[in-house]
């Protein structure tokens, strides 16, 4: 029985070399193959990290050694800054002509617009530092800021700052969706 399995050693090779337009497969064409199959994955890795290092936009903090330092300071100013009991209303909406309109208005604990303060006002894309946009505001009345910003629909980070004399009085960060 098993005699009729090894007995017939030509018969492969007849039969493989009998068919037309089929081809052995040799050393060269393996190596061939494997050549081109890790030159596709090289490829496709070359493309991908070019992509991702053209599109990167920065990272979230320059020196976190810096961010360290200065995070009791922060701490204390945030603390400071919720014993005011300030009321900061800001709205965003889609100017006619593009970009966004801002009205901001700063109000005390007892309802009373505060004096004195300038505004700076920026929008902060959340993806991409690249595209960050400062925000032109001026003080119409007491209290009561208006601007306008170059920006596009998306997301946003509202980075709002109120300071008097230099000194800075107030800051938020929200997060904003312009339509």
């Amino acid at each position: 029985m098993s005699s009729d399995l090894f007995t017939d050693d030509d018969s492969f090779s007849s039969r493989s070399s009998g068919r037309k337009g089929q081809r052995e497969l040799t050393g060269r064409t393996v190596l061939g193959l494997i050549l081109a199959f890790f030159a596709v994955i090289i490829g496709v890795n070359a493309f991908m990290a070019h992509e991702a290092l053209s599109t990167f936009g920065g990272v979230d903090t320059d020196s976190s050694y810096q961010a360290g330092r200065l995070f009791e300071r922060e701490v204390a100013k945030a603390k400071a800054q919720d014993a005011q009991h300030w009321r900061v209303e800001a709205t965003v909406k889609p100017a006619a002509q593009g970009g966004a309109s801002l009205d901001v208005v700063v109000r005390d604990k007892t309802g009373a617009p505060i004096h004195g303060l300038t505004a700076t006002v920026v929008f902060e894309r959340p993806t991409d530092r690249r595209l960050d946009r400062k925000a032109t505001v001026s003080e119409v009345a007491p209290g009561h800021f208006l601007g306008a910003a170059d920006i596009a629909v998306g997301q946003w980070d509202l980075l709002l700052e109120l300071s008097r004399g230099g000194e800075r009085q107030f800051r938020s960060k929200n997060r904003v969706v312009l339509r």
